[in-house]
């Protein structure tokens, strides 16, 4: 296992940092190996059949690519749950769980409902299933692949949510679609405007979904203003807006959502000091 462990450093070395470089040297063995990290340490002169050491070389490969371990493997961790992902869903963010965490903190020991817009793999929706076990959840996205992705991490995780197709820009049709009121709608929309494309990482250019990461300069809040405008539709009264917001555009967020009639408009910072989350109450 030494002769692997070197061979993934040095193919990896110009690529990827020393940290990132252990952190999917653990990935590869614990997936294609079924290491746990102890047995990293502890068994050091295992030896690896040609077919576990072809199938990293493999990985080896597609990493030096740039694609997204996350993809090659098939998953990925987020809030301590495992999901499927595939390039046609947007690859978890740590940012998104400090979304769900704050929602649950919020409504602990409740039995809200809950709307999820626009959910992509269904980590959000998933993941507040699982931590609020009395909610409903309802998850809406415009991709059949990615409803499709996210029904099964719901399955996977023995969860209970609703899934619906539609297009959240087509806000009428959108709520003729959705039944029923919500105590709380929460979305991570599209937010990254394509002036900002030249600060992203390869990996994501050149992998994750454009239709998930995406807006325009000349509209980059436009996903914002129409999930507003549903939630003045299908949100109850008192009940909370939360969002996951590009944090270029905190001010301008506020602003939009206040043009819409919302108030107490909060703004919070994630875990790096970024403006990130904002709550909102119809």
């Amino acid at each position: 296992m030494t002769e692997t462990v070197s061979y993934i450093h040095h193919s990896l070395k110009e690529i990827y940092p020393p940290g990132e470089i252990r952190s999917l040297t653990r990935l590869m063995l614990e997936h294609v190996c079924g290491l746990q990290p102890y047995q990293l340490l502890a068994d050091k002169d295992r030896a690896l059949s040609d077919a576990q050491k072809f199938a990293i070389n493999r990985i080896v490969e597609r990493l030096r690519q740039w694609e997204p371990v996350q993809y090659i493997l098939g998953e990925t961790t987020f809030c301590r749950l495992t999901f499927r992902v595939s390039p046609q869903v947007l690859i978890p963010r740590p940012e998104t769980e400090e979304l769900v965490e704050r929602i649950v903190e919020d409504y602990a020991g409740q039995t809200p409902s809950i709307l999820d817009i626009g959910t992509g793999s269904g980590c959000i929706a998933v993941s507040l299933a699982h931590s609020l076990p009395n909610a409903k959840v309802t998850a809406l996205d415009v991709s059949a692949e990615a409803l499709c992705i996210a029904g099964e991490n719901a399955e996977r995780n023995q969860v209970s949510v609703s899934f619906i197709q539609t297009d959240i820009l087509s806000v009428e049709q959108a709520s003729e679609a959705i039944e029923g009121m919500f105590d709380l709608i929460v979305s991570n929309p599209p937010y990254v405007r394509e002036s900002e494309k030249a600060c992203m990482e390869k990996n994501v250019l050149r992998y994750e979904p454009p239709l998930a990461l995406y807006v325009t300069d000349r509209e980059p809040l436009i996903f914002y203003r129409a999930i507003a405008r549903l939630a003045k539709k299908k949100l109850k009264e008192g009940g909370a807006l939360y969002f996951e917001i590009n944090a270029r555009l905190g001010k301008e967020t506020i602003e939009t959502l206040q043009e819409e009639g919302y108030g107490k408009v909060t703004l919070m910072r994630d875990m790096a000091g970024k403006d990130r989350i904002i709550k909102a109450r119809r």
